[in-house]
């Protein structure tokens, strides 16, 4: 198969440049519904031979699963891409029978326990490199921190981790090079401008909240990293589903005022011939912050139909006229100026 030629952005001020669309692996771990590991592998490889360069996954995807089916076709490519895994999650052997499986459907037999501190860091990319079979990880993110996912009062003694020893933990091994990129991989920006306190970061992995349909993130978070030079990758791009037909916002059923909305911007999509799912995928790209775009197709089929979308010719008019029906929010940015 012939790749593709993507464009690439470079990461924060690292050396690292990524094309502009990744790989998000949280889905061929099998969120919600199975995917077979066949299935998983192939859409990775699939990925690779298009030309695709970012690939990401997490020891909470399947448990562990979604790191062994990336490490199995990573480590067989001719060339290797820009690899980014998560800390603050450690996996315990569990009996399957008592194993807590959350929305995994056949997940790995481990329990998961939360751990940001400075020893739990280091134990979670030592764990993951085993589970990827791999000597090297690019780009480490500290994964789901924040009130969002633990609630207020039970976050700060987690945070309490991070600060104390976990973020020096990261900044050790990126110092050393033995990882080129850190940053934070989250679904709420507020706790990102909480990490701005703690020190340097080189991006961001922020899902749902720079969207077509949501730009809560832009101020103060995404005007923040263009003034401290930090990248943002842009996960969950479809907002759980609301954006390519289905029913889900934010991994809930969307309120009416959600759907609305959608229905809205999916007009003005319209009136261009424009595909709404193409909107999506590519609006976050208008923001200069942005250097990557993290769909989690399910199947090799699946990435051809967000490639499509990722080839539709899209006119700026269609941005313009999605600010001047407030269908944007102010100061977002657009080809030509802003919303």
């Amino acid at each position: 198969m012939t790749a593709r030629t993507f464009e690439t952005r470079r990461i924060g001020e690292t050396a690292l440049e990524v094309t502009t669309l990744g790989l998000g692996c949280a889905s061929l771990a099998g969120i919600f519904s199975a995917v077979p590991a066949a299935q998983a592998r192939a859409t990775v490889a699939h990925a690779l031979d298009v030309g695709i360069t970012y690939v990401d996954t997490a020891p909470q995807y399947g448990l562990g699963r979604s790191e062994h089916l990336v490490g199995d076709v990573v480590r067989e490519a001719a060339t290797r891409p820009t690899l980014s895994t998560k800390v603050g999650r450690l996996l315990r052997p569990v009996d399957p029978a008592r194993q807590d499986k959350g929305n995994w459907i056949d997940p790995l037999p481990f329990d998961q326990q939360y751990d940001y501190s400075y020893d739990g860091v280091m134990r979670s990319f030592e764990d993951s490199r085993q589970r990827l079979g791999l000597e090297k990880v690019d780009i480490l993110y500290v994964h789901d921190i924040g009130a969002a996912t633990h609630g207020v009062e039970a976050n700060k003694p987690l945070w309490a981790q991070l600060a104390g020893g976990g973020y020096r933990a990261l900044r050790e091994l990126r110092d050393a090079g033995v990882v080129k990129a850190i940053g934070l991989g989250v679904n709420e920006w507020e706790v990102l401008m909480d990490a701005f306190a703690l020190g340097d970061w080189d991006m961001f992995l922020l899902a749902g909240r720079y969207t077509l349909l949501e730009q809560t993130a832009l101020y103060p978070f995404m005007s923040t990293c263009l003034e401290r030079k930090a990248s943002v990758v842009v996960g969950g791009p479809f907002n759980s589903g609301i954006l390519v037909g289905g029913d889900k916002f934010n991994y809930a059923k969307a309120p009416d005022d959600v759907i609305t909305r959608v229905r809205a911007i999916e007009a003005v999509c319209r009136e261009f011939d424009v595909p709404l799912p193409a909107a999506a995928l590519q609006f976050p790209l208008t923001h200069p912050a942005v250097c990557n775009v993290l769909p989690g197709p399910r199947s090799p089929e699946e990435l051809d139909g967000i490639l499509a979308w990722w080839d539709a010719d899209i006119p700026d008019a269609l941005w313009t006229t999605l600010a001047e029906k407030g269908l944007l929010a102010p100061g977002t940015p657009v080809p030509g100026g802003t919303a």
